[in-house]
């Protein structure tokens, strides 16, 4: 990003405000346009359930701009702050500015929210299938799980455009490697004959093209699994309509749309 790009005051954010109630507390930028920051309130923290989000604001002169995000770290470690998975959406609303951004600005968080939580004592097959930076609330249910000690095989389907979009790849492939927790980590690229993605070869295409034949090479029992679904809303009713074919009931599939259906962020790449 160029130096106005990393300015809130290029943006015209305030630095301070009285509804303001949390700060940036750290950032990791994994690629110019991904990054993982953790957003502490200056209270006391508000419990969530995996699976839930927050709506992170900034004030730009008389106006609130602001958007949710799935929260990404353990529901049982509010220690160190909310974790998000950011994309920068370049021409959106929002992201530029929380892009801008420096670790220690203020800004405002709203109570943890939503009904997308991971289901109680669920022994079955968890299938976490995601596009982009929807695989962060599948992060968090497994973080949970991991500090509950109540494990459950976890498959992980994430769809991206690059390979450098691939996101939280060395903490899941880190736990299977380590048997820390049974985790299998499938990425796929939907633009495979793109130069930036040259000498991948891992699978291609949409993260809902790649479902029936993945589940069916890990010999998936379709009536021993259960469906977590979170991204774009296309992706969504493609994927329930693969997961259907493959078996699993209606009952076994729940889902969380990233945006609402019909209100994709100005500026949103598809994956």
């Amino acid at each position: 990003m160029s130096g106005s790009e990393r300015d809130p005051a290029a943006f015209g954010i305030l630095t301070s405000d009285p509804a303001y109630n949390a700060v940036l507390a750290a950032r990791i930028d994994d690629t110019e346009t991904l990054a993982r920051v953790w957003i502490k309130p200056t209270g006391v923290p508000v419990p969530f359930e995996p699976g839930q989000y927050i709506t992170i604001g900034v004030k730009v002169g008389e106006k609130w701009l602001q958007r949710p995000y799935s929260i990404a770290s353990s529901a049982r470690d509010l220690a160190g702050g909310y974790e998000l998975y950011l994309r920068l959406v370049r021409g959106g609303a929002f992201t530029p500015l929380a892009f801008s951004l420096p670790v220690g600005h203020a800004l405002r968080v709203l109570p943890p929210k939503g009904k997308f939580t991971l289901q109680p004592d669920d022994e079955r097959v968890h299938l976490f299938i995601s596009s982009g930076t929807g695989i962060a609330p599948f992060v968090s249910m497994a973080r949970t799980l991991l500090a509950d000690g109540r494990l459950r095989r976890a498959i992980y389907l994430n769809g991206v455009s690059y390979v450098s979009d691939i996101g939280y790849a060395e903490l899941l492939n880190g736990w299977s490697a380590s048997g820390e927790y049974p985790a299998t980590y499938i990425p796929t690229i939907s633009r495979p004959n793109d130069p930036a993605n040259s000498g991948w070869t891992g699978r291609t295409g949409r993260v809902e093209r790649i479902i029936r034949p993945a589940l069916g090479d890990l010999h998936v029992d379709p009536h021993g699994a259960v469906a977590y679904l979170c991204g774009n809303p296309d992706m969504i009713v493609a994927a329930e309509q693969e997961l259907r074919a493959y078996g699993l009931p209606g009952e076994a599939i729940h889902k969380e749309l990233y945006w609402p259906a019909g209100k994709q962020p100005t500026g949103a790449a598809e994956q």
